[in-house]
């Protein structure tokens, strides 16, 4: 009698040290939690797709919503971190706004289930939302920014703030419009973005280029 295979997505049960179990049921949950939220994810599924009984998830994140909120949180400081060291290098405001831009649309990339649930569900320790959590700290660093490039032309510094706050939003949209499209490349799609923000429609250029590049 042939030995029936295991359930999609399941996970062999292993002997795992205490830190590699958690990574594991991280990722586990990672996956369900992108699929079908939070709410349309039961403990039962996750145990399922680990290879683990629930008092193994209790055991290590003390409920579902445990298990979300380190998910949450874990994708939330990659994302917030790549954008920093994008906006941290010294360089022209328009070469920093384009690398912010990039660094989006690489963790949207690369991190595919990791957006879908910063823009989902928002966890206990952030009431508000993780992506808006997010955009605020994002559109502070955006102001300063602004504000030395507003003061530079003559313009009022204090609008800086107000700007900030459409320029983060303007890319915030685009990529979660680019999350399912993929289309144009996101290259391509920065370069569009900064040509809009720096250029104005009046401004455009039919065949902008990144200028941090070369």
């Amino acid at each position: 009698m042939a030995t029936p295979e295991p359930a999609p997505g399941r996970i062999p049960r292993s002997r795992m040290t205490g830190p590699q179990r958690r990574s594991q049921l991280v990722d586990v949950g990672r996956g369900l939690f992108a699929l079908r939220g939070l709410d349309g994810t039961t403990i039962e599924e996750i145990a399922a797709a680990a290879g683990v009984s629930k008092p193994v998830i209790y055991e290590h994140f003390g409920s579902k919503e445990g298990l979300y909120t380190q998910v949450v949180d874990g994708e939330f400081r990659i994302l917030l971190a790549s954008i920093n060291d994008a906006l941290t290098e010294e360089a022209k405001p328009r070469v920093l706004v384009e690398r912010a831009a990039l660094a989006l649309l690489t963790y949207i990339e690369d991190r595919t289930d990791g957006f879908r649930i910063l823009m989902r569900d928002a966890p206990p320790s952030q009431p508000e939302g993780a992506f808006s959590t997010l955009l605020s700290h994002v559109t502070e660093r955006v102001e300063h920014i602004l504000a030395d490039e507003f003061s530079r032309r003559g313009f009022s510094a204090a609008d800086g703030a107000m700007y900030a706050q459409m320029l983060v939003g303007m890319v915030a949209m685009t990529g979660q419009w680019w999350q399912d499209s993929r289309q144009p490349d996101k290259r391509a799609v920065a370069a569009h973005l900064v040509n809009l923000a720096w250029n104005g429609l009046t401004g455009l250029k039919k065949e902008p280029e990144l200028k941090s590049e070369g």
